[in-house]
């Protein structure tokens, strides 16, 4: 996956998330607002309790910086506290830095602050015969927390974190927006609903106050910093809820840093039972490990066993040259779609280690000339 890719993925799970109210027009009368919020505010209640969902997504993204636009439908299974997801994709494959030889349908689980994403039997040839893909979140965090590498755990996780946010807590984030409008009634699926409309932007969502003390502080800490990496600045909402107070549908139109996005939502069977259970391990590649072979790749640049004879690489204790260690650390990288060029942090490690293989083959030069300079004299 690309970092637009990835982000996108990111954004793309924390609509899905989205059981949203809506903020809008604001013409409506200060008991019509009462209204709407506090039918809101039920709705949020029925839903936090619900805490599974069987769900269907329509999602378009266009205007994209490179063109790559397109139509994803994701459907499945999720659930909240705890976050739980087994979905699965067709037709996304490019959008989501598949490439064009990518599997038709990708599955995607959520289970113990992981992504899984199955990349189908053609991907699973250049990984060692493994299908499933693994991002732990919480490795991400602990990894850029240990360097301060903020900017490299952005570009890994792309807003994928946000999807622990539940859709009660989205709605709580909108609730405190005073401008809810109510539109009228309409029949979805054959079901009554109630519909609301209503735009919001990310400036809004950090000015949020009062509602969001419907969580408590980790829960909005999160919220808000995974609108923000997702990369969102603006979304327009249609919401219908049934009368069991739970959200039927949702239409969201994102206006984001890489572009724009379409998402249609319907959501039944709140309360179902949802049971996900992580691949194999021997059947998946874990992305950390993955940048902890890079790491070392770069820290260790060991001095040769014997001087490089002149145009030859320098090579190890293992005989492999290093270059060539290196270089084939960076391919598997940019096989799982890491922007290898793209990001800071690892183009200043890159030049450290370029640097450090100038030093060494000077140092190798400088030492096969003192040897000469004794064999003669």
């Amino acid at each position: 996956m690309s970092k637009t890719a990835w982000k996108r993925a990111g954004v793309s799970a924390t609509a899905i998330a989205m059981v949203v109210g809506a903020a809008g027009c604001g013409t409506e009368s200060g008991a019509q607002e009462r209204t709407v919020t506090q039918a809101l505010t039920a709705s949020y209640k029925k839903t936090e309790k619900a805490r599974t969902v069987e769900v269907a997504h329509e999602i378009t993204f266009k205007n994209g910086p490179k063109g790559d636009n397109g139509t994803a439908k994701i459907s499945g299974v999720q659930g909240w506290d705890p976050t739980l997801m087994d979905l699965t994709m067709t037709g996304g494959g490019e959008l989501f830095g598949a490439g064009s030889g990518g599997p038709e349908k990708i599955r995607m689980k959520w289970v113990d602050k992981a992504l899984y994403m199955d990349m189908g039997a053609e991907a699973a040839k250049d990984m060692d015969g493994k299908r499933w893909m693994k991002m732990d979140l919480g490795a991400v965090a602990e990894m850029s927390g240990e360097k301060g590498d903020k900017e490299l755990q952005k570009q890994l996780t792309g807003g994928l974190d946000s999807m622990n946010q539940d859709p009660a807590q989205q709605m709580a984030l909108l609730l405190e927006s005073p401008n809810v409008k109510r539109v009228g009634e309409k029949k979805i699926d054959g079901v009554r609903a109630q519909h609301y409309r209503g735009s919001l932007t990310v400036e809004e969502m950090l000015k949020a106050g009062k509602t969001l003390d419907l969580l408590d502080g980790k829960e909005r800490k999160e919220l808000l910093d995974g609108m923000k990496a997702s990369g969102v600045k603006t979304y327009d909402t249609e919401l219908w809820i049934n009368e069991d107070d739970l959200p039927v549908r949702i239409e969201v139109s994102m206006k984001m840093s890489d572009g724009d996005m379409d998402m249609v939502s319907t959501y039944s069977g709140y309360g179902v039972e949802v049971k996900v259970e992580a691949p194999p391990a021997g059947q998946t590649v874990d992305m950390m490990e993955m940048f902890m072979d890079l790491g070392k790749a770069m820290e260790e640049s060991a001095p040769a066993d014997e001087p490089a004879a002149e145009g030859e690489p320098a090579t190890g204790a293992d005989e492999t040259p290093i270059g060539d260690e290196l270089e084939k650390a960076l391919k598997d990288l940019e096989e799982l779609g890491v922007d290898v060029e793209g990001d800071p942090s690892l183009q200043k490690e890159l030049k450290e280690l370029e640097q450090a293989e100038k030093d060494l083959k000077k140092a190798e030069a400088e030492l096969k000339e003192l040897e000469g300079s004794t064999a003669t004299g």
